[in-house]
């Protein structure tokens, strides 16, 4: 695990506060031509992915919600069902066993009800003690991801240990693994996930581990492929901006700019998204030297931001020398 493991990293660039996030990233903006919530220091602030550690989410959101994500439909097992739901009849004795000793405990009112019907569907093949485990530690790993995402991950591990041949299982341990800081096992899961089930899977999210264990040309590479080429809307905005944080990573600061400039950069635009991407744009080029440019798409991003979601205010005033 690289030595900034422990924080989330973001490829959002939504530049939200500097201080240290309680999910592990620092919230502010990196510096030293890289992006994301690492702890580099330096003056340059050439980061692609500046900002609240917001990653991609399994709800197209990076977040691990225990819900299906986009893309082709999961295979299905055989019989099976979930014991333990309290909606159709109180739980019997076998549903009360201890857990595994490798595993995180499961407070009783967590219920397998509370997952996604469609992700229930997927553990159908499961005999139904096993699939009420599963379902249950992977909504323990969808409330716990914001706040403890370590004890998350034990919760997905531990849902993986029971079911790993379910796309859907590995899909959410990839997730969690990347929330938590965890770059190699979470490109593993990921990778699992899409053998298994298909699709274009979380490319963002993969590129970015990617850049996370140093490899930022691997990055560019995924944004070359096939299955990139696919993505529209948010998803290949996302894409992107990991890509132009990779070109970053490496100095390309003129590529990066390059890169962020597609339909999406228009001005007119606003909320979370456009904010997020208006940000980067900014900060890629004043990376590359063209400061009165970045401070007017600072500006666009500040308008954009009707969450106050990014500092693009606070980069504003400094730029401008009013917060020195």
């Amino acid at each position: 695990m690289p030595e900034d493991s422990n924080e989330r990293r973001s490829f959002r660039g939504n530049g939200s506060s500097r201080s240290q996030d309680p999910r592990g990233g620092t919230g502010g903006r990196s510096s030293g031509g890289r992006s994301g919530e690492g702890n580099r220091s330096g003056d340059s602030r050439r980061a692609e992915g500046t900002g609240r550690s917001d990653a991609p989410r399994g709800d197209g959101r990076g977040r691990p919600d225990a819900r299906r994500n986009d893309g082709p439909p999961r295979r299905r097992g055989g019989e099976g069902g979930f014991a333990g739901d309290r909606r159709g009849g109180a739980r019997g004795p076998a549903d009360r066993r201890p857990p595994r000793p490798d595993e995180p405990d499961l407070p009783d009112e967590v219920e397998p009800g509370e997952l996604d019907p469609a992700v229930r569907r997927d553990l159908l093949s499961l005999d139904k003690n096993n699939a009420s485990a599963v379902a249950r530690h992977l909504v323990m790993a969808s409330r716990l991801v914001d706040d403890d995402p370590q004890l998350a991950l034990q919760h997905a591990r531990a849902a993986r240990q029971r079911a790993g041949r379910i796309a859907v299982v590995r899909e959410t341990a990839g997730i969690t693994a990347y929330h938590a800081g965890e770059w190699a096992e979470a490109l593993s899961e990921l990778r699992a996930a899409r053998r298994m089930a298909g699709g274009p899977g979380h490319l963002a999210v993969m590129a970015d581990c990617e850049r996370g264990l140093g490899r930022p040309e691997r990055a560019i590479e995924l944004g070359r492929s096939d299955e990139a080429r696919a993505l529209t809307g948010d998803e290949a905005s996302e894409l992107r901006i990991v890509v132009a944080g990779a070109r970053m990573d490496l100095n390309q600061y003129d590529q990066a700019v390059v890169t962020l400039q597609t339909p999406d950069l228009d001005a007119s635009r606003s909320g979370t998204a456009a904010a997020r991407l208006f940000y980067v744009y900014a900060d890629a080029l004043v990376a590359a030297g063209r400061v009165q440019e970045g401070v007017k798409w600072f500006l666009n991003a500040a308008a954009a931001d009707v969450d106050g979601e990014t500092d693009a205010e606070e980069r504003v005033e400094e730029l401008s020398g009013d917060g020195r």
